[in-house]
């Protein structure tokens, strides 16, 4: 996965923007609905928040507030430095956050939940919840279907081959997983959730609230 975004990174936001390899997909809608979950992102209250996963930083420049990008690809990164002048990065792994209890208001993070498998998505919810009181994802709609996961064969501009595993969600069922929260989009291509830790939450492995 390391080597995957980091040869993707130059040409990851052809994926939002319908260029490259995705100029010919059929995505009816997909233009229009990019639109709403930006307008979502970008009345998200102002706070401290931490972008996990920021990649490109392609909804990151959408947030408000005091914001720091955190990714593990350098490549990604370097993307973000251009896309937000700036903001602070971090280079760093999602599942060990190097930041005390309680640094932020907020994590953000957009198509990075729905790759993870269940133990890393168990140990990204505890981290995550330990730096901040509120947890917003954003990641892939059930295109009509019902919510799955699979992996999926995945082939960049240069040839390169990938394997690369993805879940695909409806806003409910996420908010479910998550152990109750906010819709704030439920579409055919995307979904996002809103939900907040229990009250008092600090120890990264002990509690409740998000999933446990």
């Amino acid at each position: 996965m390391k080597e995957y975004y980091e040869r993707r990174a130059p040409e990851y936001d052809d994926w939002y923007l319908t260029r490259g390899l995705f100029e010919a997909r059929e995505r009816p809608g997909w233009k229009e609905e990019l639109a709403e979950l930006v307008e979502h992102v970008s009345s998200l209250p102002p706070a401290r928040v931490l972008d996990v996963a920021c990649g490109t930083g392609f909804l990151t420049r959408h947030l408000r507030g005091e914001l720091v990008g955190l990714d593990q690809s350098g490549a990604m990164l370097g993307m973000a430095r251009k896309a937000v002048p700036g903001l602070p990065l971090v280079r760093a792994d999602a599942l060990a956050l190097p930041f005390p209890d309680r640094a932020f208001d907020r994590v953000f993070t957009s198509h990075f939940y729905g790759h993870l498998p269940d133990d890393d998505r168990r140990r990204f919810l505890s981290e995550a919840r330990s730096v901040a009181a509120e947890l917003v994802i954003v990641d892939a709609g059930v295109r009509g279907g019902v919510p799955r996961d699979e992996w999926q064969d995945r082939v960049l501009s240069d040839g390169s081959r990938h394997r690369v595993f993805k879940r695909f969600f409806e806003s409910a069922g996420l908010a479910a997983e998550l152990g109750g929260g906010e819709t704030l989009h439920d579409g055919r291509w995307f979904v996002a959730v809103r939900c907040c830790a229990a009250a008092g939450r600090q120890a990264r492995t002990h509690g409740q609230g998000w999933g446990d």
